[in-house]
């Protein structure tokens, strides 16, 4: 009878079946994770501080500018405060960039929306 240790196969005579003497094979390698972007440096490509792969600047929390204006019911002719929320092109900026709140995001939405059916928003710039 032979002793087998946890972690090692038993010694026979028959050859087995191994690996090619490299790495094993993984999904979690530099630019293949999610929101790397691909390019060396960080995440987005953006150049690292230093060792471990923190930035020098610290990115602050976004703070909805309507919860903390208590603005409740955002009007759609109010077209400078639109304008801050509607990009160059024409587009509705997304709130992951702005840093407004998810039901402030609906509300913005629809005024940007109404703001544009009665002319006081361009749907699209010309380009």
């Amino acid at each position: 009878m032979s002793e087998e240790t946890p972690g090692k196969a038993p010694e026979t005579g028959a050859p087995q079946a191994s690996a090619p003497d490299s790495a094993p094979v993984s999904n979690s390698g530099p630019g293949s994770g999610p929101r790397t972007g691909g390019r060396p440096g960080g995440p987005g490509g953006r150049p690292s501080g230093g060792p471990g792969g923190r930035g020098k600047f610290f990115r602050r929390k976004k703070v909805c500018k309507f919860c903390t204006e208590k603005i409740d019911a955002i009007p759609y002719r109010d077209v400078r405060l639109l304008q801050g929320f509607v990009a160059e092109r024409g587009k509705i900026v997304p709130r992951r960039l702005t840093g407004v709140c998810t039901t402030h995001q609906r509300r913005l939405t629809r005024a940007i929306k109404q703001a544009r059916n009665i002319a006081l928003l361009p749907f699209a710039t010309r380009h």
